[in-house]
């Protein structure tokens, strides 16, 4: 009957069916659907200029780019590098939609001022405007971040996304801070 339905129906997904369809966990593949909220970020265009990255190259999951940046800060920390100060900056390559998760390329980039440390490759990012979007919580949740960016804000805004690499620039230290508490900087490229 409707109540013991209504009841199992509570108990296996902590809300009743009602309340489910208009906020359960399906409304983030169409978060307008039964009128359920949509997520709303913050989102900024900004002129950045010339950025020059020393680099680490990593091919695989993005979610293990994390060991690429350990041994950047490695080898810029053994030539003296001040790396506490050092801007951290992601750089995907490649579209995790169009490319196999093995063959996705990425850099795990130091932003640097003036000449590189001796024997690091270096990475030049071409002056732009990037659409920046400030995302609070753990790095594997970001995909809901970038949906709405992609999905949401940029049809809305009359932009268009340049045929250039995706960043983040990563604000805090994961080794010191809570995962709900990391900052990411998401930079879209703009045409």
């Amino acid at each position: 009957n409707v109540q013991s339905f209504t009841r199992i129906f509570a108990e296996a997904y902590g809300m009743p069916p009602a309340r489910y369809r208009k906020e359960g966990s399906h409304t983030a593949f169409n978060p307008a659907e039964n009128g359920a909220p949509i997520s709303h970020y913050d989102v900024q265009v900004r002129s950045v200029p010339v950025m020059r990255l020393v680099t680490e190259a990593h091919t695989g999951s993005f979610m293990d780019i994390g060991a690429a940046f350990g041994r950047l800060f490695g080898a810029l920390a053994m030539r003296g590098w001040p790396v506490d100060s050092t801007r951290m900056i992601g750089v995907y390559l490649d579209d995790p939609s169009a490319v196999a998760e093995d063959n996705l390329r990425s850099l795990a980039g130091a932003l640097i001022d003036g000449e590189a440390p001796a024997g690091l490759p270096t990475f030049d990012l071409p002056a732009r405007d990037y659409a920046v979007l400030r995302y609070k919580g753990p790095y594997s949740d970001m995909r809901p971040a970038y949906r709405w960016m992609f999905g949401t804000w940029l049809p809305q805004s009359g932009r268009e996304v340049a045929d250039a690499p995706v960043l983040e620039e990563y604000l805090n230290n994961p080794r010191d801070t809570p995962p709900g508490e990391l900052l990411t900087n998401l930079y879209l490229p703009l045409v």
